[in-house]
């Protein structure tokens, strides 16, 4: 069963960095999407990043680019979420999440496995 944790959230003050992590179990990731999306209160689940587990191609979404950086440990499992210069419009729960589809997706409907979500606070 396929399985995804996240961890490295917390507080940190705007200008700040945090690194995020996603461990992933189950099975034999490759040729699957792994993807972070992230919700504030009251919003929609958006998009934040997507990383091809084969061959580490990457997508961003605008809001973040030049600022977010997903990268991924073929031997670890594990996905990982840069995030420096952090904004105040940053605080959301962040989410991991992974899909077999292999290619780099938006919609959080083309992706069928989640993790809980880590917390994530940007003060000013």
């Amino acid at each position: 069963q396929v399985q995804v944790v996240e961890s490295g959230g917390g507080l940190v003050q705007a200008g700040g960095s945090l690194r995020l992590s996603c461990a992933a179990s189950g099975r034999t990731f490759r040729g699957y999407t792994m993807g972070w999306f992230r919700q504030a209160p009251g919003k929609e689940r958006d998009f934040v990043a997507a990383i091809l587990w084969s061959g580490g191609i990457t997508h961003y979404a605008d809001s973040v680019k030049g600022r977010f950086t997903i990268s991924r440990n073929n031997v670890k499992n594990t996905v990982y979420l840069q995030m420096n210069s952090l904004k105040t419009e940053d605080t959301a729960v962040y989410y991991c999440a992974t899909d077999p589809g292999g290619r780099l997706y938006e919609s959080r409907n083309e992706y069928y496995y989640w993790g809980q979500g880590t917390q994530v606070t940007v003060s000013s």
